[in-house]
C-alpha cells in the first residue's frame, strides 16, 4: 500500500527534493534508512557521505561511507566541494554535491543521514530539502543502545551522549521546523523496526506529502 502511494507522489513531483535524515547516533536513523533503501529502492537514493573515521564492523567503503584521510576530506571542502561539513568526536564529516547529484541524475529521492551540525549547516545553503528527525525516547535508552554496540570508547560515548542531549533541548526550546519520528523503548534492531513501521511510513508518506509539490 504505501509503496503505491509513495510512487503515485513520486510521478506527481514537480522535482524531488532531497530528505536529511538526522538524530542521535543509537536513535534509529540507520536501521530505518536501510529499510526505505530495501523497501522502496525505486523512489529512494542514499548519498553516502564522506568521513575520516575507521570503518565499524560490517560496513562497505562506498556503501555506508566514503572513508577518506582528513588531508584528502579538507582538501575536498576547500576546493567547494561539499554542501556540508562538520567535526565530531575528532572525525570529520560531510555530503559532497557529487553525492547527491549521482543520486538526483537517477531520478530518486535522495535521502542524506546527518549529524545535527551539518543539519545547521544545510540550512544555510539552498538545498531546500525535507527535515525529518529520528529521536530516541530518553537518554537513558540512548545510551544503551550506545554501550550495546560496544563500538565507542567510553569517552567518545560520553561526547555523543553529551550532544544528543545539547540538540534534543535545543530542538525543543526552538521547535526546530521538521517531522519529528520516536523510535521507541529497547534495541532498534530490522525485526523490531517492522512493528513499527507502519507508523514510520506514514509519518515519511505524512511529510512528503506536505513538502513536495504536486506539477500543475
Amino acid at each position: 500500500m504505501y509503496m503505491r502511494l509513495l510512487t503515485r507522489l513520486y510521478s506527481a513531483m514537480a522535482g524531488p527534493r532531497p530528505v536529511v535524515l538526522s538524530g542521535p547516533s543509537g536513535a534509529g536513523k540507520s536501521t530505518l534508512l536501510k529499510k526505505l533503501m530495501k523497501e522502496y529502492d525505486s523512489v529512494f537514493g542514499f548519498s553516502v557521505s564522506h568521513t575520516t573515521r575507521q570503518p565499524r564492523p560490517g560496513e562497505v567503503n562506498g556503501k555506508d561511507y566514503h572513508y577518506v584521510t582528513r588531508e584528502a576530506m579538507q582538501a575536498g571542502i576547500d576546493r567547494g566541494e561539499f554542501i556540508e561539513n562538520a567535526e565530531f568526536s575528532g572525525n570529520m564529516y560531510g555530503t559532497s554535491k557529487a553525492a547527491v547529484q549521482d543520486v538526483q541524475n537517477k531520478n530518486l529521492i535522495c535521502i542524506l543521514d546527518i549529524e545535527m551540525q551539518g543539519v545547521r549547516n544545510i540550512k544555510r545553503t539552498d538545498l531546500n530539502p525535507i527535515y525529518i528527525s529520528i529521536q530516541p525516547p530518553s537518554m537513558k535508552v540512548l545510551e544503551k543502545r550506545l554501550r550495546d554496540r560496544k563500538t565507542e570508547s567510553e569517552e567518545s560515548l560520553q561526547k555523543r551522549l553529551h550532544a544528543a542531549q545539547v540538540d534534543m533541548e535545543l530542538r525543543n526550546q526552538q521547535g526546530e521546523e521538521d517531522s519529528r519520528v520516536v523510535v521507541g523503548e529497547g534495541p532498534v534492531h530490522s525485526s523490531s523496526l517492522l512493528e513499527h513501521s507502519p507508523s514510520l511510513q506514514r509519518k515519511l508518506l505524512h511529510a512528503l506529502l506536505n513538502n513536495f509539490s504536486p506539477k500543475i
